[in-house]
């Protein structure tokens, strides 16, 4: 009975998906001259302006295709895909920011990009990608998405509270993880016994970035095996925890909650709460609004500076990243024109100054650094000099969540373990939580194997 039920559920949801996909089509019909794209993506608000732009440009620069893009901001992206495949409407084009190539490959609701354009583009397209844009969007040796913007971490930090700490001048560069304790350290205060500035706080998201640094290594491809038990990472979470213990595990939690009081969700660097913080380069927008609002009151203009992560490890990388990529529904009606349209927006082929108008209106980092060396992508960089930081970091050994089916619950389930680490207490052994999550998220994964072999449905994240 409950999978009757289930079952129509089911359907009327993909025919309430189907009738709402046509609506939107009809509503402005393409013209009769050219073959309608559907483009699905999740940017709204100034963000969504700028993709609109990209599509305006592009339907004006051929006579071919014309893109209709559809925003649909919020959670569920995956589910209302599926739905629209299930009621025989999918989008031809699709743009996600989570870790489910390797999944959605993985379950053939994706075609590789080998499967809709010339293989000797689909080559060109990958030597023309910075290696970190081409990792995250290659799978079991193909490339089944395009990555169309990078997001890349760094240690921001407040100049001002920096210098007055040291006394001196901030350095450019920090020559080791010592180096950046003691300045977090240094920088931190308090007031009658409470904490009323942190140095720097290690953020439980960002394990995936320290364990790099570390040299760890969350998946081993040779055996297709996950390890976040790896020795190198578990060291980088228990220099993680070294905060916790330093400061104590009730006030980072008191204070972390504090956070989510700030106005707006407030970048907590600009309230002064924090001395440093590790974020990703579309904080720099936040940053330039604050300046140039203290600027207009005529008041004293913070300043702030980027520093690359410190090298831990011989065998460590320089960072992690992620980032957007476009993606290809399998059963999409046009094909051919989302893949013209991927092209344009990346910059190939002659449309680096494209590529480059895009890049500087979003905020973006370039995939490829033939748009990056650009005369209009360089002329942005000299205005922008703290982004410019980031563009040099894309182009480094930076890691990559695992492309393995199943990558997006692996990701949550590691910061939730960290989650935990950084804010319980010390009763928890460290060890065996992570060998218990590496035996967890290996019997998911080698699940999620054993169904697709048997053909008995692939299981949902």
């Amino acid at each position: 009975m409950f999978r009757k039920v289930s079952g129509a559920l089911l359907l009327l949801l993909s025919v309430i998906i189907l009738i709402w996909g046509m609506s939107i089509s009809l509503s402005s019909p393409s013209p009769d001259d050219r073959e309608e794209v559907v483009f699905w993506h999740f940017w709204s608000g100034p963000d969504g302006e700028v993709v609109d732009d990209v599509i305006r440009r592009f339907n004006q620069s051929q006579d071919l295709y014309y893109v209709r893009g559809v925003s649909m901001p919020g959670n569920n992206f995956d589910m209302k895909l599926f739905l629209s495949v299930t009621g025989g409407d999918p989008p031809d084009l699709i743009n996600q920011d989570d870790p489910i190539v390797a999944d959605w490959a993985f379950r053939k609701a994706i075609f590789s990009m080998d499967e809709i354009a010339p293989l000797e583009e689909v080559e060109q397209m990958r030597k023309w990608l910075l290696p970190s844009a081409r990792k995250l969007g290659e799978y079991d040796g193909r490339l089944y998405a395009v990555c169309n913007g990078l997001d890349v971490r760094a240690l921001y930090f407040n100049r001002d509270i920096v210098e007055q700490a040291l006394r001196r001048e901030a350095p450019d560069e920090l020559e080791s993880l010592e180096q950046l304790d003691e300045i977090a350290r240094l920088c931190t205060r308090y007031s009658d016994g409470e904490l009323t500035q942190i140095g720097y706080l290690p953020d439980p998201r960002r394990l995936w970035v320290w364990g790099s640094i570390f040299g760890g290594d969350f998946y081993d491809e040779s055996t297709g095996r996950v390890t976040p038990d790896d020795a190198s990472i578990e060291k980088a979470l228990r220099w993680m925890q070294s905060y916790r213990e330093r400061l104590g595990a009730n006030a980072v939690a008191t204070y972390r909650q504090n956070d989510q009081s700030l106005p707006n969700k407030m970048f907590p660097l600009l309230a002064e709460r924090y001395a440093i913080v590790l974020d990703g380069q579309w904080r720099v927008r936040d940053i330039e609004a604050a300046q140039q609002a203290t600027n207009k009151m005529r008041g004293t203009v913070t300043r702030y500076g980027v520093w690359p992560l410190p090298s831990v490890s011989p065998n460590g990388k320089t960072g992690w990243v992620n980032g957007n990529v476009f993606l290809v529904p399998r059963h999409a009606k046009n094909s051919k024109g989302a893949w013209e349209f991927i092209k344009f927006w990346t910059g190939i082929d002659g449309n680096e100054a494209e590529a480059a108008r895009t890049c500087a209106a979003g905020g973006w980092i370039p995939v490829s650094n033939a748009v990056a060396e650009s005369p209009e992508f360089q002329s942005y960089l000299q205005s922008h000099p703290l982004f410019a930081r980031f563009v040099e970091l894309a182009a480094t050994d930076q890691e990559t969540t695992p492309l393995v089916p199943g990558a997006n619950r692996y990701y949550r389930e590691v910061n939730n373990l960290v989650q935990r680490m950084m804010y319980n207490d010390d009763s928890v052994d460290l060890s065996k939580e992570l060998t218990a999550l590496a035996e967890d998220m290996q019997q998911h994964i080698d699940r999620i194997r054993y169904r697709s072999l048997y053909k008995e449905g692939p299981e949902r994240d």
